[in-house]
């Protein structure tokens, strides 16, 4: 039972602070030098900088099926990640490059997926809101969903593993290897979307949403029209439409 409590009252306080995030698509040249900026400030505090790198912007950030997003907390951009949609005929993400073999596997076998890359939050907003990390991911959790997708990846470092395997059910794919890019070990994971959803809705209210908020994140179609300037999370409101539903 004191689980449970401490899970609601989690889950209550991140939406609290969801009611202050915005999430915006990265589509101009100003957006993505300030995300660059921070992906160079997180990763420099966290001593993690690839070792090859010559830019915090990379050619994949601009690929058809990649969209890279900025978090803000009272208007100001404290976090940023990179959604892939990969699938057999675009095999395209940052875990292919890492682990070519286990996300051809999954792509020779029919399924699509969705690759998480970039994680970066700024280190004094990290200090002050750790669990910024889990409104960081929503958009991949929304990705999923809004793709239908058969694997959500997770190639990160192993001391971050046990908490994929707790929050999304994640298994492993590829135990720790020691990577050339960056200079140290890297495990590859892949949760369930499909099968994970009921019960992480369930405990971690925060990452529902309705389906308009997922199309503002990811539709391209030329209906679609421009990106809008910033998307407002609609948690709150997916979860008041899902208990109407079960009452």
């Amino acid at each position: 039972m004191d689980q449970i409590l401490s899970e609601g009252t989690f889950s209550q306080k991140l939406l609290n602070v969801l009611d202050h995030i915005e999430y915006r698509r990265i589509e101009d040249q100003e957006d993505f030098e300030a995300i660059a900026a921070l992906r160079y400030k997180a990763y420099k505090a966290r001593d993690v900088l690839p070792v090859s790198a010559v830019s915090m912007l990379e050619e994949v950030d601009f690929d058809r099926q990649a969209y890279v997003f900025g978090v803000y907390y009272y208007e100001e951009l404290i976090s940023t990640l990179r959604v892939h949609h990969v699938t057999p005929d675009h095999r395209v993400c940052q875990s292919s490059g890492i682990f070519p073999e286990a996300v051809n596997a999954f792509l020779d076998a029919g399924m699509t997926l969705i690759d998480p890359a970039r994680f970066a939050a700024d280190p004094d907003v990290v200090s002050e809101l750790p669990s910024i990390s889990y409104l960081t991911l929503r958009p991949s959790i929304m990705a999923a969903i809004y793709f239908d997708t058969d694997r959500v990846l997770q190639h990160i470092r192993p001391a971050h593993a046990a908490f994929y395997r707790r929050v999304f059910n994640a298994d492993t794919v590829v135990p720790p290897t020691m990577t050339e890019t960056y200079g140290f070990e890297l495990t590859l994971l892949a949760s369930r979307p499909r099968e994970v959803r009921p019960k992480l809705m369930k405990r971690y209210a925060f990452f529902d949403s309705e389906s308009y908020e997922r199309r503002l994140m990811f539709d391209r179609s030329p209906m679609a029209g421009m990106a809008p300037l910033t998307i407002l999370p609609t948690a709150r409101f997916a979860q008041a439409t899902e208990r109407r539903a079960v009452a």
